[in-house]
């Protein structure tokens, strides 16, 4: 059977051209696994070996494939405790780093733990942090981590933001679990502070965007980049001028090679207006400030496009998700829109993944939309180059879109946007490619038989440059798909 399936899928990508076009598509074998109670994950390509994470009723465990998906072996993580989330695991060449919190009795604990590149526990794990619950128990996510791009540097911090005053306790790892060294800091506004997602460099510091937030939209009146450099205890703050406009969603990318930090999102010229243009800026890592700043309103043309797709008050829904920059300077905006309704469950509405997880238990019932996918290419100048709209309608209910979104394929020249196109009586996988031009092609290829699984693109890893892993799910059992270009 997965040999039918894999044959099937086979020709999902026999349309991409030249050395974008996938040569085949594995199945692992099935799982038993309840979504319900169950955590999945890709964990990557380790000692000439496939690892995925699955955990259940039975136990914590590491699945080890080999080139055609079959199994090799399986590692029982015993030396989980009883009560664990948040896990994430970092492939290696010849060994995995995981990084998990516990729940032991009324504290919340933080580890980290080496294995070898068979997946065993090479010392003991490393309890990196702790803090008490509250009388409910967890309710939170207590400590929050971030990788350099080579994987040399690990942070594993706590951050809070309180009125003004936004304060960071970290620790920092190297890729064999000793610490090198802990900060704390604060940084004052003059506002109320939010931070976004905090960035490890190569160079060992640590970025991390604040801002101060106003309006019924919550756009940021104020952004700044605080650098925190090895063993510093003061943050190094560096404002982006904005001048009168405001930011609604923005991304921020490293660039390592380049030292360089990206900023790339969406403005408004009024607090609680409609985005109006699209915002691009650089942060020199060694000169400490930012340079190119843009602000690039939307062309007519732009407009235009948007409005085969929604009013132009639509551009508020997308959120940005990848910012891919180009050799030259240039840069690619991937945006998806993505909004959540509430729905009594006395006046239903029915997706296709909704047996999954039951929601009419509930007299509220959250809806979640994952609608199409905006691709805007700007040249080193600021001037659009093209931009694309890849039509998608994913609509599920309870399951924070675990099966919506997409898995993004960079093959260098080309994009490719895996994803399932659904509605309330249908589920279709598509595949949709992106050239250097902003052309768009679309793949589609319904389901068949009964053991046709469901597909998590979102949750797909790339594990290599041309191999993507994707979980799938099927009835109460787990399976990885393994796409090779």
């Amino acid at each position: 059977m997965n040999s039918a399936r894999s044959l099937l899928f086979l020709f999902l990508f026999l349309f991409l051209a030249g050395y974008t076009r996938a040569e085949e598509i594995l199945y692992s074998p099935y799982e038993k696994f309840d979504i319900r109670n169950g955590e999945f994950s890709v964990v990557g390509y380790t000692s000439g070996l496939y690892y995925t994470y699955r955990s259940s009723a039975d136990g914590y465990f590491l699945d080890a494939y080999n080139d055609s998906m079959g199994k090799v072996a399986t590692v029982m993580l015993d030396f989980f405790p009883a009560k664990i989330y948040q896990t994430k695991f970092i492939a290696y060449p010849d060994k995995i780093i995981v990084l998990y919190q516990a729940l032991e009795g009324n504290k919340v604990v933080q580890y980290a733990a080496l294995l070898d590149g068979s997946g065993r526990l090479k010392n003991r794990p490393v309890a990196l942090d702790n803090v008490k619950t509250g009388i409910l128990g967890a309710v939170k996510t207590y400590f929050a981590s971030a990788i350099s791009e080579d994987k040399k540097t690990i942070a594993i911090f706590s951050t809070k933001d309180k009125g003004g005053t936004f304060t960071l306790d970290a620790k920092f790892l190297d890729d064999n679990l000793t610490v090198l060294h802990r900060n704390h800091a604060t940084y004052e506004a003059d506002n109320e502070i939010t931070h976004s997602e905090p960035l490890v460099g190569n160079d060992g510091a640590m970025y991390i965007p604040v801002s101060t937030q106003v309006g019924g939209k919550s756009y940021s009146d104020q952004l700044w980049l605080l650098s925190l450099a090895p063993t510093a205890t003061k943050f190094t703050a560096v404002s982006l001028p904005l001048g009168d406009r405001y930011i609604g969603n923005f991304y921020t990318k490293i660039d390592n090679a380049n030292k360089r930090i990206y900023t790339g999102g969406f403005y408004a010229e009024k607090k609680n207006s409609s985005y109006t243009g699209v915002l691009y800026a650089s942060y020199d890592m060694v000169g400490g400030a930012f340079q190119n700043n843009k602000m690039i309103a939307f062309d007519n043309a732009m407009l235009n496009a948007a409005g085969q797709h929604g009013q132009r008050r639509a551009f508020d829904e997308y959120q940005v998700r990848q910012m891919i920059v180009k050799n030259d300077g240039g840069f690619v905006l991937v945006a998806e829109s993505s909004f959540i309704t509430l729905r009594s469950s006395y006046a239903p509405g029915f997706g296709y993944y909704s047996y999954y997880y039951g929601p009419y238990m509930n007299s509220t019932v959250r809806e979640y939309h994952y609608n199409d996918i905006m691709a805007l290419s700007y040249d080193k100048d600021g001037n659009r180059e093209w931009n694309s709209f890849v039509p998608k309608e994913q609509y599920s209910q309870e399951d924070n879109g675990m099966f919506s979104s997409y898995a993004l394929l960079n093959t260098g020249g080309t994009l490719g946007f895996l994803f399932n196109d659904f509605n309330s009586y249908h589920s279709h996988l598509q595949l949709a490619t992106l050239d250097g031009q902003g052309t768009v092609k679309i793949n589609s290829f319904s389901p068949e038989g009964n053991d046709y699984p469901d597909w998590l693109p979102r949750s797909g890893k790339q594990v290599a440059g041309r191999v993507i892993m994707v979980p799938c799910l099927h009835k109460k059992q787990i399976c990885f798909a393994k796409v090779v270009f």
